[in-house]
């Protein structure tokens, strides 16, 4: 596995078609490719200009890329963009601040189906959390990424209790302290 900061835009190519190829796959799916492949790209040319991103990727025997994740550190003020209202909704901001803001936040975890059932998912989650600030990492995940969900769980990352009354289709995981 490598590691890589804003260098990672060198193989930003690479990692695009395996983003592709895992997040238009079921449960994802339907999802056009194209736009799929573009989101992401404008996304991680802009994410790794944020402060603390990194990124690690592994490759396989051949050289092509098994699996990936990327992150960085969440700043204040929260995020207002994607799927970050719904946390805020699901934890209220108080929460968000004590428990998110600061630490290290998983943007995008993907091990492409070749390479699943290798340990590669949890080399690479262990790997970039490693040195996330006081060992306090979270993500967020879509609740009918079923595998996805288990995944974590069996990791040891938790769930924090939502408010009362919150109705989302996301879920929060944080890393095992």
């Amino acid at each position: 596995m490598r590691h890589f900061g804003p260098d990672v835009l060198t193989v930003a190519d690479e990692l695009t078609d395996a983003y592709v190829e895992i997040f238009t796959a079921p449960p994802w799916e339907p999802r056009d490719a194209e736009e799929t492949g573009k989101e992401f790209r404008e996304r991680l040319e802009a994410d790794v200009r944020r402060p603390g991103f990194r990124a690690l990727v592994a490759r396989s025997s051949d050289g092509g890329v098994d699996g990936f994740v990327t992150g960085w550190i969440t700043r204040a003020p929260f995020r207002t963009d994607r799927a970050y209202p719904k946390v805020v909704a699901a934890l209220g901001a108080d929460r968000v601040d004590r428990l998110l803001v600061g630490a290290f936040e998983i943007d995008e975890l993907g091990v492409r189906e070749r390479a699943r059932g290798t340990g590669l998912g949890r080399r690479l989650l262990s790997g970039i959390t490693a040195v996330a600030p006081g060992g306090r990492a979270w993500l967020m995940t879509w609740d009918q990424a079923h595998d996805t969900l288990a995944f974590y769980r069996q990791c040891g990352w938790r769930e924090p209790e939502f408010l009362p009354g919150a109705d989302t289709d996301i879920v929060v995981f944080l890393s095992p302290v």
